[in-house]
């Protein structure tokens, strides 16, 4: 009733109707005609009844009615159906500035950002010094994963995080089964790797979290770091990597050091690995 309450006649390209309205928005059965469904089923749409309604219908009400994309997942819960993915509010999509200074004021810590479907967007120079994450390699994080030999002589336990890293992906893609970008990485990622295929028919599923990751770097040595995915609600084609130093063996100093200008210097980049 408040969204209904919002529309103008003139908005929704109806004629005002002059003196005779008594109130600014549109009358129930106006949104019923635009929305092509009944007067007294509109009616107990929004009076709560327990009717029947499908994702076309409540789409129609949607448009009409002028939601935003959060707006119309809201309807669908209220309705009780699966809600359809949350798109970026044209107001949100220069958030990737923002988004930007987070993984920068996350230095000297590796953090990368990547897009729904594991494409790296942007990340700090620690997760290059670090991660070896650099323009050479598939800007894919899933493909990188198992195709960069740098970053995989750095990994002490590949291996083992692999199996969590394809069970994460497939956790992605339960999310969107008929999309065609994830089916897109995954035919590289077989392409690209026996390995990724021998894990991804296993059909294991583990939500994005946390992972422990032990890396050798080259110059300052074993690192350990727990990283972490996180997700913006107002970004949901984001998602953004955290690699947070655990006490082991001086992580944080190490890294302190090795992102220092003394630190840069005694790199050369890319490392050999």
């Amino acid at each position: 009733m408040s969204r209904r309450a919002r529309i103008t006649p003139a908005v929704a390209g109806l004629p005002d109707g002059g003196a005779r309205r008594r109130t600014p928005g549109l009358r129930r059965e106006e949104v019923a005609v635009l929305a092509g469904v009944g007067v007294s089923w509109y009616q107990w749409l929004e009076q709560g009844r327990d009717i029947t309604v499908s994702p076309q219908v409540l789409d129609a009400v949607a448009r009409v009615l002028r939601l935003t994309s959060a707006e119309r997942r809201h309807l669908y819960v209220l309705a009780g159906l699966n809600p359809p993915v949350l798109e970026v509010a044209a107001a949100d999509r220069d958030m990737c500035h923002g988004l930007k200074r987070l993984i920068d004021a996350w230095m000297p810590f590796p953090a990368h950002i990547m897009d729904v479907y594991w494409n790296t967007v942007m990340y700090n120079d620690a997760a290059a010094l670090v991660l070896g994450m650099r323009p050479e390699i598939v800007q894919n994080c899933l493909i990188a994963f198992f195709t960069d030999p740098l970053y995989r002589a750095r990994s002490k336990h590949w291996e083992e995080v692999a199996c969590h890293v394809v069970a994460q992906f497939r956790a992605a893609c339960s999310e969107c089964p008929d999309d065609e970008g994830f089916r897109s990485v995954v035919e590289e990622a077989k392409e690209a790797s026996p390995e990724f295929t021998a894990l991804w028919e296993r059909r294991d599923i583990r939500p994005g979290g946390l992972l422990r990751k032990e890396i050798e770097h080259p110059v300052v040595g074993a690192l350990f770091f727990e990283s972490t995915q996180l997700r913006v609600p107002a970004r949901p084609d984001l998602g953004i990597v955290l690699h947070t130093p655990l006490p082991e063996a001086g992580t944080a100093e190490k890294l302190d050091w090795l992102t220092s200008p003394e630190g840069r210097r005694g790199v050369l980049y890319p490392l050999a690995g």
